[in-house]
């Protein structure tokens, strides 16, 4: 699966809270727990900490699903 997620007002989303938005993960301890076994990619490279802020433009990877983090909208709205 490859979806990209858009910021909208926001300069930046916590790591976690990434994961919990995109369905990805039940909960926000379930995401933590997985970032913190290293399972999480941020832009091809192991990413451990939990409240990592991803910003525009970085992609993040986890269990096969890859997320574009854009700046903005989604245009088809």
């Amino acid at each position: 699966m490859q979806a990209t997620v858009y910021l909208e007002d926001q300069e930046y989303i916590a790591l976690c809270d990434l994961l919990k938005l995109a369905g990805l993960v039940e909960s926000g301890g379930q995401a933590k727990m997985f970032i913190a076994e290293g399972q999480v990619l941020r832009n091809g490279k192991v990413e451990t900490r939990k409240t990592a802020k991803i910003r525009g433009g970085e992609v993040i990877e986890f269990s096969g699903c890859v997320l574009e983090v854009q700046n903005g909208s989604d245009p088809e709205e």
